[in-house]
């Protein structure tokens, strides 16, 4: 598989200096982090779905994640506060790149019918963020094993607080946009 990081370093870091018009290599955005999430609110009363999604992003990440809690009491969707409502991960330096790859190369031609992603999921901070429908879509997932699909989202954090830059970091990665 392609080394992303290096690719990065060596290619991608002169390719933006001359496109974005940087006079230092400092200036150059990069990928801070990346932050998985999945949230589910059936897990309050039951233990098992939580562990299930704990497994799913532990196998999809390489890393165990931490257990998120309600911070209000919802009593339409009978969650109190305190009770788990889903987990979160935060990747970072050979483990964000590894997941970068992966996710260019191997998650995204899995996706069904998929178009490109949109161009209009930035914060207006640099960062991108990206849903997934199933889970399942990941191939380190056993499809036997999954009692029910769940959403997951994935947000890419960048150091830069223009979105056009960050753009162009990510086309520049290889990331499939909506023309």
């Amino acid at each position: 598989m392609l080394d992303l990081r290096n690719v990065y370093k060596n290619k991608i870091t002169n390719y933006l200096m001359k496109k974005l018009n940087f006079t230092s290599v400092m200036q150059v955005p990069k990928v801070v982090k990346i932050t998985l999430n999945i949230g589910d609110g059936d897990c309050n009363g039951n233990k098992k779905n939580l562990n299930n999604i704990v497994s799913d992003i532990t196998m999809i990440s390489g890393q165990k994640p931490i257990v998120t809690n309600a911070k209000k009491s919802i009593s339409g969707f009978k969650i109190r506060q305190g009770y788990p409502v889903g987990c979160k991960v935060t990747l970072r330096k050979n483990r964000m790149w590894d997941f970068i790859n992966r996710f260019i190369y191997i998650v995204v031609p899995r996706i069904r019918d998929f178009r490109g992603f949109n161009k209009k999921s930035f914060d207006g901070m640099g960062n991108y963020s990206i849903g997934i429908k199933e889970q399942i879509i990941f191939p380190e997932i056993n499809y036997e094993k999954v009692d029910k699909t769940r959403g997951l989202n994935i947000t890419i954090t960048t150091n830069t607080n223009i979105d056009l830059y960050s753009l162009e970091l990510l086309k520049s990665l290889s990331f499939p946009f909506k023309k």
